[in-house]
């Protein structure tokens, strides 16, 4: 029971070279595209796990009638707002050396008509549930949306009895925080900025977390990217960092939409208190290792598990 919603979902496109040369011509060795977005990260790592997520988002013109075939080609169920521009086209550029750059796209406009068919989309699909859902808003807003969407999307779920998990950043997460969001995933730099504080580890990284709690959230994590990870449960309990495993990564592109997967799964499983936040990053650590973003395979993620430790945040 897992609703996982893109307002600025993508095309990804990987492209490996064996050295980027800027100011050059640079031969691409190999180009794969894929359904992208963090929604869709999302959606790929829940169905790894063996859920039965729906995507539901905007698409448009070519390539978003590529996204939602791939996306169907993964077994991901799907509920495409069709929209009169063209889904967005993200380039990851990996070079043999392990170095890796994005280029995002920023996404095109969305009208009033389009947001409310959207929105419509959503409370139907909530509402025509049997059981417990979850939401998962996630990624960034495009062009023409208030930065309160989410927030508006949070309210609508909680009248409908469901779970609301969002990741986000900047304005949209703030004002998100204001609905009372089930949990928030913010990476460090998203977390800094909220809270307005440096954080240089597990401590600190749990104080910012507390204000972002105090700020409407119901539980959180905050990803320290390679350093571990820091998460508060909604359950009684002291907050618990878990110290990321040492392995050779690809790519982290996707690993925090993966982590977040792994919350969702866990809270929906009721999973107890460690074994979730294992679950969580192992699904982020596998992502790393993965041919592609949120294509973490369910070999490495039960592999990595046993391997993650965790520890009280003093």
């Amino acid at each position: 029971m897992f609703l996982c919603v893109s307002l600025n979902p993508a095309i990804d496109k990987r492209v490996r070279l064996e050295q980027l040369r800027h100011g050059h011509v640079n031969r691409a060795m190999e180009v794969t595209p894929a359904p992208g977005g963090k929604a869709a990260h999302v959606a790929m790592v829940l169905r790894t796990l063996g859920a039965d997520p729906l995507w539901l988002g905007f698409a448009g013109g070519p390539t978003g009638t590529a996204l939602i075939d791939g996306l169907n080609a993964l077994s991901i169920r799907t509920e495409a707002v069709t929209i009169a521009n063209a889904t967005r086209m993200n380039l990851e550029i990996l070079e043999n050396g392990g170095a890796v750059t994005e280029i995002l796209e920023p996404g095109q406009p969305v009208t009033r008509e389009e947001l409310e068919r959207l929105r419509d989309a959503f409370e139907l699909v909530l509402r025509g549930s049997s059981g417990k859902m979850t939401a998962i808003l996630s990624g960034s807003l495009p062009p023409g949306v208030p930065e309160d969407y989410y927030a508006t999307l949070i309210e609508l779920g909680h009248q409908c009895g469901c779970r609301m998990f969002v990741d986000t950043s900047g304005e949209p997460l703030k004002q998100a925080l204001k609905a009372r969001p089930d949990f928030v995933k913010p990476n460090q730099e998203e977390a800094e900025w909220l809270s307005e504080r440096v954080i240089d580890g597990p401590r600190s990284a749990g104080n910012a977390l507390m204000m972002i709690i105090r700020d409407g959230a119901g539980a959180g994590a905050i990803s320290l990217g390679s350093r571990g990870l820091v998460w508060q449960g909604a359950k009684d309990g002291g907050m618990l960092f878990a110290k990321a495993p040492e392995i050779m990564v690809r790519s982290t592109v996707g690993s925090g939409d993966s982590t977040l997967a792994g919350f969702a799964f866990a809270e929906d499983q009721g999973i107890e208190r460690e074994e979730s936040l294992r679950l969580a990053a192992a699904c982020g650590a596998a992502n790393c290792l993965a041919e592609g973003p949120g294509r973490a395979r369910a070999g490495d993620i039960a592999r990595l598990k046993k391997e993650i430790q965790v520890e009280i945040v003093q």
